[in-house]
Order: C-alpha cells, then sequence, then structure tokens
C-alpha cells in the first residue's frame, strides 16, 4: 500500500479547455482523467494536503492555449477549486514557472508529490523527471494524465496510448513510481484511519 504523506503535494498540470481542440492536438487517450484528477482533488480537499495549481500560457502562435484565448481556460470541474498555490508557466516544466514552485515546496518542507494533468508525455513527464532530479520522492498518477497521438518526422502516427507506455516505461524506478489513482486515495484513506 503507498504511503502517502500528510504534506503530499497534489501537482494539477494544465487541465485547460485549450486541450479540447482535437484539430490541432489530435486524438487523445483516457477518457476517465479529468474525473480521476477530480477524485483525487476532493480527496487532498478533505484531508487538508496541499494543491499545487499549472496553468500553460503559450506563447505559441495560434496555441488555443495563449492567455488571450478562451482555451487559456481551466476546465469545468478545476476552474474555482481550492489550491494552495497557483503557478504559471510558457516551458514544459512546473519547475520553471513562477512563481518558483521548488522554492514554495521547500519552505513548507514538502518532499512529496502526486503528478497529474495534460498531457502524460509532455508537460507532466518534464515535471517528474525535474522532480525527481530535485530529490522529491514522486509518485506519477498515469491514469489521471492523458496524451495525444503526434505524427512523428517520418510521417508516421504515435498513439497516445504508445506514449502513455513510453513515458511509464521511461519514469518508472528512474524518477517516479508510477501508480493509479485508486492506489492513491486507497493509501490516503489509509494514513486517516491510522491517526484516527
Amino acid at each position: 500500500m503507498l504511503d502517502i504523506d500528510e504534506k503530499a503535494a497534489l501537482v494539477v498540470i494544465d487541465v485547460q479547455k485549450g486541450f479540447d481542440d482535437e484539430a490541432w492536438w489530435g486524438k487523445r487517450n483516457n477518457p476517465a482523467c479529468e474525473a480521476n484528477i477530480g477524485l483525487l482533488l476532493d480527496v487532498w480537499e478533505s484531508t487538508g494536503r496541499p494543491v499545487v495549481l499549472v496553468r500553460h500560457d503559450s506563447t505559441s502562435e495560434g496555441s488555443p492555449l495563449r492567455p488571450e484565448k478562451p482555451g487559456n481556460a481551466f476546465k469545468a470541474g478545476i476552474e474555482g477549486r481550492n489550491h494552495d498555490v497557483f503557478v504559471a508557466k510558457s516551458v514544459h516544466s512546473s519547475f520553471h514557472g513562477k512563481p518558483d514552485l521548488h522554492a514554495w515546496l521547500k519552505a513548507r518542507g514538502i518532499s512529496q508529490l502526486v503528478i497529474t494533468g495534460i498531457a502524460t508525455n509532455i508537460c507532466c513527464e518534464t515535471t517528474t523527471r525535474v522532480a525527481g532530479d530535485l530529490g522529491y520522492d514522486v509518485l506519477f498518477a498515469v491514469d489521471a494524465t492523458h496524451a495525444f497521438d503526434r505524427k512523428g518526422p517520418d510521417g508516421r502516427v504515435v498513439t497516445a496510448d504508445e506514449f502513455t507506455r513510453s513515458t511509464v516505461a521511461t519514469l518508472d524506478g528512474e524518477f517516479a513510481r508510477v501508480v493509479r489513482t485508486a492506489d492513491v486515495v486507497e493509501g490516503v484513506r489509509a494514513r486517516a484511519l491510522a491517526h484516527a
């Protein structure tokens, strides 16, 4: 069973309306992603654990995630949720946004992170790699992320599921422990019962 620290931070990355634009991003996988993030948010709020909300403010021309576009806004179920810190970024890692996430976590003695959001193999994976190298105990909640199909330089499509499998194989045991939402929830509840 997972041991989820009382101060473990839930990091919710880029769950924004602009990612619903299939014409821009391609087909996605894991339709349960947002529901799983919502479940984790519920558990974090009910137990008083810290929530980090991250938004991507794209600088790419035409991107649905540019700050002036409606797609920059958080999706329903994320907008208006309680959070302890909001990080805005324009690159892949949540540790390279404002405010300084690493400094914020260290100031609060937070050493364990649960990573969720969009996209599995891009911003979620990059944030996890940086967090792992910074010495955090990282849990990558793979079913609370999703990826997109993408055409490679050879013209062949790599599917969202293939990207997810590659991310899981790369991260697990190297930068993080790859886990499921249900296991994280069970770990939180078991700790609460143990301290009741």
